[in-house]
């Protein structure tokens, strides 16, 4: 199946280049598509001078910081598009390990939602400061059981939709960014009755650049989730 992983950055001029000569290479018919938000380091220019020489990878530059959730239906948006099978999320940060993608496409081919998991198999995250760990384990535990949904790792970032998945999805309804964004597409994709799978990961701090965490991120997931459930009751999702 012809695969695409979307890959949203900002400031990542450090980590971009060993990625995208990494991901195309680690299955067939892998591509990879950017989606800078304006990025001062030059980012992007580093994405085009790749893009001449490997007609896998593809750049969607975007004015300013307009945030994750927002580029990744972006990217959605622009795979449905296309002719793809199955899409992907990545951070650009290597805190997720490239050389597991083809084992989230391999369960793909049996499920709808395939979410790297870095709580399905105890706790799997090195280098995370303890008060961060505390904050992104209990909020998990917290989405779990306001929403009902069966899924342990519920604002993870890694993961692979399969094509019928999103296209049932309305994702002009979108509401959130950051964590929530996370939780409300697993939520919708769970409410849609479509089968999810957590293949366990091992998630490593960023070595190089900054994190996009904030505080106002790690609200917005807390409410949305009854935000959600209201939609739910509502039949509004």
């Amino acid at each position: 199946m012809k695969a695409l992983v979307i890959i949203p950055t900002y400031n990542e001029i450090h980590n971009i280049e060993k990625m995208l000569k990494l991901v195309p290479n680690l299955a067939e018919n892998l591509e990879v598509l950017v989606i800078d938000d304006g990025s001062p380091d030059g980012t992007a220019d580093v994405v085009r001078r790749i893009m001449a020489e490997d007609s896998r990878i593809h750049l969607m530059e975007r004015p300013g910081k307009l945030g994750l959730g927002s580029a990744y239906v972006a990217g959605f948006k622009y795979a449905l598009a296309r002719d793809y099978d199955l899409i992907m999320e990545m951070d650009a940060d290597f805190s997720h390990n490239p050389h597991d993608i083809p084992r989230l496409m391999e369960a793909a081919s049996k499920y709808d939602l395939v979410i790297g998991s870095r709580y399905s198999n105890g706790v799997n995250i090195v280098n995370w400061p303890f008060k961060r760990l505390l904050i992104s384990y209990f909020a998990s535990k917290y989405v779990r059981i306001i929403t009902g949904m069966p899924v342990k790792d519920p604002t993870g970032g890694f993961k692979c939709f399969r094509r019928k998945t999103l296209e049932a999805i309305n994702l002009d309804r979108i509401l959130s960014d950051g964590y929530a964004f996370q939780v409300e597409m697993n939520f919708r994709v769970w409410c849609k009755n479509f089968r999810i799978k957590e293949v366990p990961i091992v998630f490593t701090e960023r070595l190089n650049g900054v994190s996009k965490m904030s505080r106002h991120i790690v609200w917005e997931a807390a409410w949305m989730v009854w935000h959600l459930q209201l939609l739910k009751l509502l039949k509004q999702l």
